[in-house]
C-alpha cells in the first residue's frame, strides 16, 4: 500500500552536489514564465480548456525508496478521468528540503513524455502539482521545475504553508485563516520584500484548512487561483486528489 503522507526524513548530501543543484535551479528559474500564455487562461470561464492533469508520488509504507509515480488527465469542466499512468519507481536521490524536485521530477517528466508519445490527443493543457511553485525558498519549487522541463503550464498546490522568509507568523496565520469564511476566500503569502509568492485559499466550505497555490510556469497567479478553485470538489483540487487516490490504490 502506498502512502502519500509519508513523513520525509532529510538526509545529508555532499556540499558539491548541493551547489550543483542550486546552480541548476538558478539556471532553470530564468526560464519560468509567471504570466498567462494561453487564451483560455484569460477567459472568465476558461473556455477552450478541455484537459487538466494532476501528478503525485506515493511511497510504499515503511519504504522510502519504492514509490508510485502517477499522472492522471481529467476532462474540464466535468473533471472525469480520461487517462492514467502509474509506474513503480526506485527513488535514488535523497530528500533534501528545498530540493524535492531533484527527487521526484525525473519520474513525473517521464510520465508526461510517455503520454505525449502514446496518447498525444490527451496531453494536458495544464498540470496541477502536489507541491510548491514560486512559493519556495529560492523561488523555484517542484511545480516550476516540472513546468520548465515539460514546457507545459503548471500550478503548485501545497497542503501546508512553506515557511519562507516573510511568511506570516503562527498567530498572524491563524487570524488570516480564521477570517476566511467561505470557499474562494484567500490571502496573499509574501516575502520580506512584499512580493506575493502565492495565495492561501479556502477551497471548499466543508474544510477550514487552506491550501497554498503558487505559479509553476506559464500561468498567472490570478488564473492559477481561479482554476484551482474551479477544480475543487473537496479541499484538494480534483486532478491532484485523483492522482493521490489512484497511486495509493495501485
Amino acid at each position: 500500500m502506498c502512502d502519500s503522507g509519508q513523513q520525509k526524513v532529510e538526509e545529508k548530501l555532499p556540499e558539491e552536489t548541493l551547489k550543483r543543484w542550486e546552480s541548476e535551479q538558478a539556471a532553470l528559474k530564468l526560464q519560468v514564465i509567471e504570466n498567462n500564455t494561453e487564451e483560455w487562461q484569460e477567459d472568465p470561464l476558461f473556455c477552450g480548456l478541455e484537459r487538466v492533469a494532476g501528478v503525485d508520488l506515493s511511497f510504499i509504507k515503511g519504504d522510502d525508496v519504492t514509490a508510485c509515480a502517477m499522472l492522471v488527465v481529467l476532462s474540464y469542466p466535468e473533471l472525469e478521468v480520461l487517462y492514467e499512468d502509474c509506474q513503480m519507481v526506485a527513488i535514488t536521490a535523497p530528500y533534501i528540503a528545498g530540493f524535492l524536485a531533484f527527487r521526484e521530477t525525473p519520474f513525473l517528466v517521464e510520465a508526461v513524455l510517455r503520454l505525449q508519445r502514446e496518447k498525444p490527443s490527451l496531453v494536458p493543457q495544464v498540470i496541477f502539482v502536489d507541491g510548491n511553485g514560486l512559493l519556495h525558498h529560492r523561488g523555484f519549487g517542484l511545480a516550476c521545475h516540472l513546468g520548465v522541463l515539460t514546457r507545459l503550464p503548471c500550478i503548485g498546490v501545497a497542503k501546508n504553508l512553506l515557511l519562507v522568509p516573510g511568511a506570516p507568523g503562527k498567530e498572524e496565520f491563524k487570524d488570516q485563516v480564521k477570517a476566511m469564511q467561505k470557499a474562494g476566500d484567500s490571502f496573499s503569502v509574501t516575502d520580506t520584500c512584499g512580493r506575493v509568492l502565492g495565495k492561501a485559499l479556502r477551497s471548499c466550505d466543508k474544510s477550514t484548512k487552506p491550501i497554498f497555490v503558487s505559479v509553476g510556469h506559464q500561468i498567472s497567479l490570478d488564473s492559477a487561483l481561479r482554476l484551482t478553485q474551479s477544480c475543487c470538489r473537496h479541499r484538494i483540487p480534483e486532478p491532484i486528489r485523483q492522482a493521490d487516490i489512484r497511486s495509493r490504490e495501485f
